[in-house]
């Protein structure tokens, strides 16, 4: 069983679903995308996304007609396996088309550019042998990229990210649940403190930047939360 959190940006709530591998993802109609297809190699037993990206998602189904073989989506950011700040920890990336020939991998990308919904799709230069395309929000924390700057009252999958990259490096009492409260207020500020940073508790570009670095694929510590 997966529990299975999905941001809900109309209602401002985090939905929580507790699915099995072979179950579709929550607004993704017809068993187009399963739990197991958007877990992919993940060992963690609670995975989140966000209600607008499965519901892209859906749509850019429709739209290419024929099925998406998903290589990977989801990670947990101390499980790794992607760059400091991917948008694959949020839940909001996918990595398809392995198993194609290139050809078809060259319709699928033509297809994701033309379809006009995601917010990015990475050069064909960068991805040889997949296509990725992810759902991100902007404007990033860093001119660089990366995720948006989070603070109190924050809610959604960044908040999730922070959230979980802080349990896993010790720094409880802000719990798993996308909302930026007091309990996270004070557990970022500490992490800030000892990193030697301004411990204004925002997440913004050079917090990130430390707490990703600290945080990414270290591994299933005692404190994660899953």
């Amino acid at each position: 069983m997966t529990t299975v959190l999905v941001y809900n940006r109309t209602t401002e709530r985090m939905e929580r679903y507790y699915l099995e591998n072979g179950d579709a993802m929550p607004y993704v109609p017809e068993r187009r995308l399963t739990v197991a297809e958007f877990r992919g190699s993940s060992k963690a037993n609670v995975v989140w996304t966000d209600k607008r990206f499965m519901e892209t998602f859906a749509a850019f189904r429709r739209y290419y007609g024929r099925p998406i073989p998903v290589g990977f989506a989801f990670k947990r950011i101390w499980e790794g396996g992607h760059g400091n700040q991917s948008q694959h920890y949020a839940g909001s990336a996918f990595d398809c088309g392995q198993t194609l020939t290139a050809a078809r991998r060259r319709g699928m990308w033509n297809s994701a550019v033309a379809f006009g919904g995601w917010s990015y799709v990475e050069p064909q230069r960068l991805t040889p042998t997949w296509v990725h395309f992810d759902k991100r929000l902007g404007p990033p924390a860093c001119s660089s990229g990366g995720y948006i700057t989070v603070r109190y009252g924050s809610r959604g999958v960044y908040v999730l990210i922070m959230q979980d990259a802080l349990n896993a490096l010790g720094y409880t009492g802000g719990g798993l649940d996308g909302i930026f409260g007091q309990g996270t207020l004070s557990s970022l500020r500490r992490f800030q403190r000892d990193a030697g940073l301004a411990a204004d508790g925002i997440s913004g570009c050079q917090t990130w930047r430390t707490l990703t670095a600290a945080a990414v694929g270290i591994g299933k510590t005692p404190t994660v939360i899953d």
